[in-house]
């Protein structure tokens, strides 16, 4: 029964998918369709590009680069129709021909970039026309895939670069010409080539085949049934599971959206089976799933280019993000335990889950894989060299089991879902392109850096403040990865400024992109759980908001005390930081649901907020007066429900 119910709900995960997440309203053809068949085709050559050049070395970056964006651009076209109501049975003539332009801009440079380079970067006319034609189609591509905003807020940038002459105060510039534009944008590693496409072309791509493997081979079932085994029956088991295993299942996935969809579908429902109102269970399931894309080891495709912006390791990134992941998802989880004992909640009845043991018999060996890339992450070896012995690894340990094995039509299906789930990411990095070159080419960053510290006053409080709104905003109308850059090129060297170290500077902004999925007005994750909830977007979004808290507090925390961030190893101070926090985590959740002990009268509600946030703060003094309010409070909570038990046999 509980196999049956979840195959039933997983039915309409596209549907839902399509009608929350722009990226998701691509061509289906049918499966025996000349299209279908070219398009399986092209996935899963560029899948072997990628697998290649990850085992046996890329290729000049420019054309590793080039080679990844006409795959993308080309499958833009024959899958994504130009306006909603576009043709959805073939691609269109116009469909055809930005094909063709996209093939000739980006072979162009594939085999003319090193006679550019024995040119001594002479630029001659027809590298000008190739370059005036690839900036086109990005343009178009990205508009079909991400919607309007974010390739309009590239246009402004390119405009910028050519009007500067006309700018006001300190966004004037000299201004450039339309060639030395062209040439910034499209033969250089600065723009469209920049590092931002150079990270989805050499490792993002590896990692998102990798999530697919998995998949394939079985583990998504089994996080979930894990999920039910050791959480369902507990109070408020439903909401317990959709925790843990959207954080297991966002581990390998990195998408909220989508692990919203695919999670939600089952666990929605049954939270709200189990008494929790509609919006609650929405809430839950979002947060939980974006989450995920700030949980080791793969976390989100922002992740990678964080440690390529500031040129650290990947497995410095990971390691990084433990702290503030685990402290995210506890919040999460003891406001859902405190919300089910407030309300009475109980779990599902034992019989209608799996059992423990059995699962971990039979799909134990599908963690391979997981705890592979960890040791070579954490061992020193490359993304790109990880991601492919992971894929590796996969393969080879799905053959332990009959049940789980990858054939060969499992084996191209992963490699078809590997690049259906890259072209988002590939257009948004390659649209973002225009925007750190207009930056970099003008100098705007610093420009805009230089602001955010003059309207801060030189305040750390305030500029982290106005760039979380800044945040916010752009993730408005921007996917996770194109906020994070966009935020990174212009927020962060603000913070840079005044004296916060690197990485909690982009740990900073990298965290708030996320957030953006469960912050209203505009939150994909919250949207897409409303809309399986059957609930109000904005209430859904707006107890996401309180249910994610602590995501926005940590983010502070570790701008204010880096140790959250494991850079100097596990310490005496780390350990006592973490587990203060741990406690403050709790106190804040309590407050935040009204319930520890017992229901809050409105002095221990306050108290219990107050002695959390300040046990977040990671200094003895602030740490003894949180414990001793949150003592208060817990103490006076104790001894009334305590009279509370003793009450009924003193009646007797």
């Amino acid at each position: 029964m509980f196999l049956k119910r979840k195959t039933i709900k997983a039915q309409n995960t596209e549907e839902l998918l399509e009608s929350v997440d722009r990226e998701s309203r691509f061509r289906k053809y049918p499966q025996i369709s000349i299209m279908a068949k070219i398009v399986m085709y092209l996935c899963i050559i560029w899948s072997f590009f990628h697998l290649y050049t990850g085992g046996f070395g890329e290729l000049h970056s420019i054309k590793q680069r080039s080679v990844t964006l006409c795959f993308a651009l080309v499958l833009t076209f024959i899958l994504y129709p130009s306006h909603r109501g576009g043709r959805k049975d073939r691609p269109t003539i116009v469909d055809c021909l930005f094909i063709i332009l996209s093939l000739f801009g980006c072979i162009y440079i594939f085999f003319n970039i090193d006679v550019i380079m024995v040119r001594g970067g002479t630029i001659v006319e027809q590298d000008y026309i190739a370059g005036i034609i690839t900036i086109i189609v990005i343009f178009e591509a990205a508009r079909r895939v991400l919607g309007n905003i974010l390739p309009a807020m590239a246009l402004v940038f390119l405009l910028y670069c050519y009007f500067g002459r006309q700018m006001p105060g300190i966004l004037n510039h000299g201004g450039f010409s339309i060639t030395r534009i062209i040439e910034h944008m499209y033969i250089s590693t600065d723009g469209i080539f920049g590092t931002a496409l150079g990270v989805a072309a050499s490792y993002i791509i590896l990692f998102v085949l990798f999530g697919c493997f998995l998949a394939e081979s079985g583990l998504g079932a089994m996080i979930n049934d894990f999920s039910m085994a050791i959480a369902g029956t507990k109070p408020g088991g439903p909401a317990k599971v959709s925790v843990i295993g959207s954080g297991l299942m966002g581990m390998i996935n990195g998408s909220p959206v989508a692990t919203c969809a695919t999670m939600g579908a089952f666990t929605i429902p049954l939270m709200k089976k189990v008494g929790y109102k509609s919006h609650f269970a929405g809430a839950v399931q979002a947060v939980a799933a974006t989450g995920g894309a700030v949980m080791p080891p793969v976390m989100g495709a922002a992740a990678f280019l964080i440690a390529e912006f500031i040129s650290l390791p990947y497995r410095t990134v990971m390691i990084a993000a433990i702290i503030p992941a685990i402290l995210y998802y506890y919040c999460c989880l003891m406001q859902v335990h405190f919300e089910a004992m407030r309300s009475g909640i109980k779990g599902v009845d034992k019989s209608e889950l799996p059992e423990l043991a059995p699962i971990v018999k039979a799909k134990i060996h599908l963690l391979i894989p997981l705890v592979v890339i960890v040791w070579m992450l954490i061992s020193g070896a490359t993304a790109t060299k990880s991601a492919f012995y992971a894929i590796v690894a996969t393969l080879l340990s799905s053959m332990l089991r009959k049940d789980t094995r990858i054939n060969l039509n499992g084996f191209l299906r992963a490699m078809e879902a590997g690049s259906r789930s890259s072209i988002s990411v590939v257009m948004a990095v390659a649209i973002v392109g225009f925007i750190i070159g207009a930056s970099g080419l003008t100098g705007l960053g610093m420009r805009l850096a230089d602001s955010i510290v003059l309207l801060g006053g030189g305040n750390l409080f305030l500029t982290l403040l106005f760039t979380m709104v800044a945040c916010i905003i752009l993730g408005m109308g921007l996917p996770t990865t194109a906020c994070y850059i966009v935020a990174a090129t212009i927020a962060a060297p603000a913070l840079l400024k005044l004296g916060v170290p690197e990485l909690p500077a982009h740990f900073f902004v990298f965290y708030l992109a996320n957030l953006s999925n469960i912050t209203p007005p505009v939150a994909l994750a919250a949207f897409t759980a409303a809309a399986i909830a059957e609930s109000n977007p904005n209430k859904v979004g707006w107890t996401a908001f309180r249910l994610g808290i602590a995501g926005f507090i940590v983010s502070f925390t570790f701008v204010y005390s880096p140790e959250f961030l494991l850079q100097d190893g596990l310490s005496i101070n780390v350990i006592w930081a973490f587990a203060t926090a741990i406690l403050g985590v709790t106190s804040l959740s309590a407050g935040l649901e009204n319930y520890w002990l017992d229901n809050c009268r409105v002095w221990e509600r306050l108290v219990f907020i107050a002695g959390g946030l300040l046990m977040f703060i990671p200094d003895v003094p602030t740490d003894i007066a949180g414990f001793l309010l949150v003592g208060c409070a817990l103490t006076a909570q104790y001894l009334r429900s305590r009279k509370n038990r003793l009450l009924p046999e003193q009646v007797v």
